[in-house]
């Protein structure tokens, strides 16, 4: 959230002629000057005026800043084409030398808008440059982008592509491939892909995490437990953690027990990350009070609760109803110095959402907002969605204000449902104001809200008004 905080400063009034010469290399400067840059590529018209913008101010671009706009780029949903054209630019530049980093955003942001052929041009250009930025964390950027929206045979066709791309070809690049088939297509997939692959590339214990993580089937996982002992691959911690995560997640709580007790055995120590599958495990067999011992049980095996394991026992409160003992675990947690996330908040907003509580989802709110966490998408959805229910046009408008001026949430997302509210209830000057507001941010509301928008000011004979409007749908969609 402080990165989303960053991206969504908005300096004050700035000629481009102050950013002639060298820029800062502070933090806080380099974020303005990236700022600044990004907002003046944006709103020029063609990728001429980039090139004649750029020739005619002697502009220095460094690693630091060229990121910092690309990152800008892919966080404010940037236009991908006048991304590209900024990358392209900075890489003919006499003595510049992209980033890994530059090189991955880049092709994440161009595989987000499912410009595949500029993905594959893109590393064709960066092989002739500089080979070694193109690293397996740049496959798993295109082909969990390629996944979203091919098949799984085009996935694997993509990731034979990189081999003339990735000097090496190995065991690493297999694993990213495994690792993006179970995030964004499904453990059966990835299975069968490893199967078919596992000839042309050495397995090692990277590989079996990343296929042990994510079964739903305890005899599968079990089975795949067995064939990497078998191939000679010792288990770790990590691999333990997933054995028990499935057998929590099945229910089968007395086997998760048996496992740890093996990790002893084994000189194997469990982590958080076991105790906190142990207290999922125990809210789903309905014994949250139990869950809530192992918080204080594993202190007495070294190991101290972190934000997820109390996460974990909050939501099987929330699940049981029990608020009480949820808030309790809520300041319990902060009294040990440990900061409650959005999904910590969330598992409060969703209970509120479900029995229809706007008065304690709004202190709920406030208490997050001044503890410094910034609400999430999901936060921000089930507040706006249950203002709309309860016909709230204050609550509604002060999350959209604070979304504005801190920058968190999806502001396509809830603003469909926030202009859904204000066109409801007639409050189109609002409407008005807030579409602006996220034009003003580089965000294009959805037409289906425009079009709400649009009828209303019809009715109200507000020509001029509505060709502003569509005027800026028009930029916006070009």
């Amino acid at each position: 959230m402080r990165n989303l905080r960053a991206l969504s400063h908005r300096p004050g009034p700035w000629h481009p002629d102050m950013l002639l010469c060298s820029f800062s290399s502070v933090e806080t400067s380099a974020n303005v000057d990236a700022d600044r840059l990004y907002d003046t590529i944006r709103n020029l018209s063609s990728p001429s005026d980039l090139k004649q913008y750029f020739n005619s101010r002697k502009i220095v671009l460094s690693n630091e800043l060229v990121d910092g706009v690309l990152k800008r780029f892919r966080f404010s949903h940037g236009n991908p084409l006048q991304a590209l054209e900024f990358f392209r630019y900075a890489n003919r530049r006499r003595g510049f030398d992209p980033s890994g980093f530059s090189v991955d955003t880049m092709l994440y942001i161009l595989g987000r808008s499912r410009k595949f052929d500029l993905i594959w041009e893109v590393l064709t250009e960066m092989k002739r440059t500089d080979r070694s930025t193109i690293t397996p964390r740049s496959m798993m950027v295109v082909l969990a982008r390629i996944a979203k929206v091919c098949s799984v045979r085009q996935t694997v066709e993509s990731f034979r592509m990189f081999r003339k791309f990735i000097p090496e070809f190995d065991t690493t690049c297999f694993n990213a491939l495994l690792r993006t088939l179970c995030q964004e297509k499904s453990m059966h997939d990835a299975r069968n892909v490893y199967h078919s692959l596992k000839r042309d590339f050495q397995p090692n214990l990277q590989t079996f995490n990343i296929l042990l993580s994510g079964w739903k089937s305890t005899e599968e996982a079990e089975n795949f437990f067995e064939e990497m002992k078998e191939m000679g691959v010792k288990p770790d911690v990590v691999s333990y953690n997933s054995l028990v995560d499935v057998y929590c997640k099945g229910r089968e709580i007395d086997n998760a027990y048996k496992v740890v007790e093996k990790m002893r055995e084994e000189d194997i120590s469990p982590d958080v990350i076991t105790y906190t599958s142990i207290i999922g495990g125990l809210g789903l067999i309905g014994q949250p009070d139990k869950a809530r011992d192992v918080l204080k049980e594993m202190k007495e095996y070294g190991c101290y609760a972190d934000v997820a394991a109390y996460n974990a026992a909050i939501r099987n409160y929330c699940i049981a109803k029990r608020l009480g003992d949820a808030y309790s675990l809520l300041d319990e947690m902060e009294s040990k110095g440990l900061s409650p996330n959005s999904t910590t908040y969330n598992l409060f907003f969703r209970v509120f959402y479900w029995s229809n509580d706007l008065r304690h989802s709004d202190g709920l709110y406030r208490r997050m907002m001044d503890s410094g966490c910034l609400p999430n998408t999901q936060s921000c959805l089930f507040l706006v969605k249950l203002c709309k229910r309860q016909e709230n046009v204050d609550f509604a408008l002060k999350l959209w204000n604070d979304m504005i001026e801190k920058g968190f949430g999806s502001y396509t997302l809830v603003s469909d449902v926030l202009f859904d509210l204000l066109c409801d209830m007639g409050k189109l000057v609002e409407a008005e104001k807030c579409f602006l507001q996220m034009v003003e941010k580089g965000h294009k509301p959805s037409n289906v809200s425009f079009r709400r928008i649009k009828v209303l000011m019809e009715l109200a004979n507000r020509s001029e008004a509505l060709q502003n409007l569509s005027e800026k749908m028009r930029i916006l969609q070009s």
